[in-house]
């Protein structure tokens, strides 16, 4: 047996459990969903590609079995319930563009009888994605900008007004008041400004749900940047707790985000990171230098 025989068995090999792992979990998730919805006949396809794709590189290793992903399928199913399908079906093309890629690859593998259908399954896989985005369009799409946006300036205000609250008062819980007031104020106005930028534009969505979506996210972080502010008196241990909830957030919604718009995490997350930290302490500083200014006005 030539080296290149035993290296495409051992691809097919992979290949076979991965395309066997995929048409499995697609076939699980077209049940998630009533058969009337458009998705179900799209998921329904997908799983039926896979599933020749599996039939293709099983005829390299015969009488093997594939083994099932099990751990990739509970998270992709876990997803899918707490997250949506959007998301779920989104976080999947990520992989199917590396799998296009790692495909493409291993073209000199193949006989060259196999040719024709190895290039069916190369532009299957990349039609995947652009099969799917003509179906799915749910409100964690359309309104996903307005959330972000809600909890992107929450993040870096809340957390500004905290610390330059720290400068200039004695007790925690007032910054923290401070924090709750502040949030309460601008929640209204990101939310006015969010439904007059959804009148103007062009945006297919309801403009009360996209003022809502923004407004409430806004006020939502609010409470959650404040909450540490009323269990400890100490300001160092207060501002600590209320950045790592806000770094919790970032990771948590920037991650979202960035897999349903399909854009790079590390460089939207960093950014927003440089603007809160940049923001917190330079309002620090800000509080800190009124005090110094002005110390009769200082409220204890």
């Amino acid at each position: 047996m030539s080296s290149d025989d035993t290296g495409l068995k051992d691809v097919a090999r992979t290949r076979m459990s991965d395309e066997w792992s995929d048409y499995t979990l697609y076939e699980k998730l077209s049940r998630t969903v009533s058969a009337a919805s458009p998705f179900s006949e799209v998921l329904k396809s997908l799983s039926a590609t896979e599933y020749k794709h599996y039939e293709f590189w099983s005829r390299y290793v015969p009488g093997e079995k594939p083994k099932l992903a099990k751990a990739k399928l509970y998270w992709i199913l876990f997803l899918r319930r707490f997250l949506g399908l959007t998301f779920a079906t989104r976080y999947l093309d990520r992989h199917e563009q590396n799998v296009v890629g790692e495909y493409q690859g291993l073209e000199k593998l193949i006989p060259e009888p196999d040719k024709a259908a190895f290039n069916e399954m190369v532009a299957d896989e990349k039609e995947h994605e652009k099969a799917f985005a003509m179906k799915v369009e749910s409100s964690a799409v359309r309104y996903i900008s307005f959330v972000v946006l809600g909890l992107a300036d929450a993040l870096v205000e809340i957390s500004g007004i905290h610390a330059g609250s720290l400068g200039f008062y004695d007790k925690t819980e007032i910054a923290g008041l401070a924090g709750v007031i502040a949030g309460a104020a601008a929640s209204l106005a990101m939310a006015s400004a969010a439904f007059a930028q959804a009148k103007q534009g062009e945006f297919e969505g309801s403009a009360r749900l996209s003022a809502v979506y923004t407004g409430v996210s806004y006020f939502i972080t609010a409470i959650i940047l404040a909450t540490p502010y009323f269990l400890t008196a100490n300001m160092v241990f207060a501002i600590s707790a209320s950045l790592s909830l806000a770094v919790v957030i970032l990771v948590v919604t920037t991650w979202y985000s960035v897999v349903i718009q399909q854009k790079s995490f590390l460089r939207d997350f960093l950014e927003i990171l440089a603007i809160l930290f940049g923001t917190t302490i330079a309002l620090y500083a800000f509080g800190y230098f009124i005090h110094g200014a002005l110390p009769g006005i200082r409220v204890t």
